[in-house]
């Protein structure tokens, strides 16, 4: 089992709508690196939940991967913003996962106290200019940040 870290904005789509909703695709990736990150995870994976463009952003709980080369519908939807028309459904560019809910953390990880915690080296996600929506995660720093979510 690996770690990794998924952001996603909390209006969009939070923990919240994950707990109703109790699985999901991760849709709506269009940055490479993070379709690789995306591709490279296995079922049994677990993905820390990030609410990014938030006040404040933070980790705020803990999905696991439970399907994995799922097609993201959205890149053959004209009316999605990740719409996109070099896409074929005989070969599409996109292929995510599917997660469900595993919890929401009683003690929300803001970005503020990310930074005091880990290093650059230790969280992707804190160095400057980072903006990839799915990042890997060390055994080690995992296990911090569960402890640190869960109080």
């Amino acid at each position: 089992m690996r770690y990794w870290l998924y952001k996603s904005e909390p209006g969009v789509y939070g923990i919240d709508h994950l707990e109703r909703d109790g699985a999901t695709i991760w849709d709506g990736v269009r940055n490479y690196q993070a379709r690789i990150n995306l591709n490279a995870a296995t079922v049994g994976d677990q993905a820390f939940f990030y609410h990014s463009s938030a006040n404040p952003p933070g980790i705020a709980g803990l999905a696991e991967v439970v399907e994995t080369a799922v097609v993201d519908p959205l890149q053959f939807d004209p009316d999605s913003k990740y719409y996109d028309p070099t896409s074929k459904p005989a070969e599409p560019r996109w292929i995510t996962v599917r997660v469900k809910f595993v919890e929401k953390f009683p003690v929300f990880l803001p970005l503020d106290l990310l930074r005091r915690s880990f290093t650059i080296d230790e969280l992707v996600t804190l160095r400057k200019g980072n903006r990839l929506s799915v990042t890997p995660v060390a055994d080690a720093t995992a296990d911090r940040l569960l402890v640190m979510g869960r109080g």
